[in-house]
């Protein structure tokens, strides 16, 4: 009788320890596998593909136009248009605003117009160049090339006094040595621009005036008109009316630059008239005075 009840009590607690046991093992891997999540969450950097992945959303959702930005940007920075303002500074300081030159007083920068000058002579116009660029680039070379010439042999009454002063190879630009005539016959006449002619100067009174301004491509043909009205309306150089017309021998000596197929002397002088030449008008020249234009 004693010995059931004890069988009993020993079972009892066999099945409580048995069932603690299996609550215990249950546990455990619970909370192992809460401790391997938590640091993948966390702590693991990203895949390289899943890395890839983003990247290829971000660029997917860029606008077109931010795309396109850079080409733009390097293609804008590689064509360069030459500065003149060291030229624009030295006529504003020694030109006056009727074209006369002070000579004196552009002698005390002459190392100023000698950098100009060889940053000209370092710089030719490239292929990449347009019209205007190039035109601006060797209208301002021309007159700073005839100052330097005054210059060097200053003091002087006329460029006459100088032998062959437009045939002087003073100058090299690259590998080549120039002169005035070079410039202006094989250069600028060749690119078919009349006007030039009034804007290029031989430092005489009866030449056009030197402007006291460089030429610049972006307003070319605006200076180029003001330069051509300028020398046309002065009656020192020209006498213009309906039927009789006085020119300067710049109109002689160069008459062929002003003739097109289509239009003659005449034509070209009444785009800058405020009436109309006859072509029947009669035509004689004004003498021409060398003396220097200071």
């Amino acid at each position: 009788m004693s010995v059931k009840p004890i069988s009993i009590l020993v079972f009892v607690v066999l099945i409580v320890s048995c069932g603690s046991s299996k609550q215990t093992i249950s546990t455990t891997p619970t909370e192992a596998s809460v401790q391997v999540e938590q640091p993948q969450d966390n702590n693991v950097p990203l895949k390289p593909e899943e890395t890839t992945e983003t990247a290829l959303e971000v660029q997917s959702t860029e606008p077109i136009e931010t795309v396109i930005t850079e080409p733009e940007l390097i293609t804008n920075t590689e064509t360069k248009v030459f500065d003149h303002n060291t030229w624009n500074e030295l006529l504003q300081k020694h030109v006056s605003i009727k074209g006369h030159v002070n000579y004196k007083s552009f002698l005390k920068d002459k190392s100023q117009l000698k950098a100009y000058i060889n940053n000209l002579t370092q710089n030719l116009p490239q292929d990449h160049w347009n019209t205007n660029e190039t035109l601006a680039y060797w209208i301002n070379a021309y007159n700073a090339l005839t100052i330097d010439l005054i210059l060097r042999n200053y003091p002087l009454k006329s460029i006459k006094d100088l032998k062959d002063p437009w045939d002087q190879r003073l100058w090299k630009f690259g590998s080549k040595w120039y002169n005035l005539n070079t410039i202006e016959h094989q250069i600028l006449r060749k690119m078919n621009e009349p006007r030039i002619h009034f804007a290029i100067v031989c430092a005489s009174v009866s030449c056009p005036k030197l402007q006291n301004f460089a030429f610049n491509s972006s307003k070319l043909n605006e200076q180029l008109d003001r330069a051509t009205k300028e020398f046309l309306s002065d009656e020192t150089k020209n006498q213009l009316s309906e039927n009789h017309i006085k020119l300067s021998k710049i109109f002689k000596w160069f008459g062929n630059d002003f003739k097109s197929n289509t239009s003659n002397l005449i034509d070209f002088l009444n785009q800058y008239t405020d009436f109309t030449i006859l072509n029947t008008a009669k035509k004689s020249y004004i003498d021409y005075n060398w003396d220097l234009n200071d």
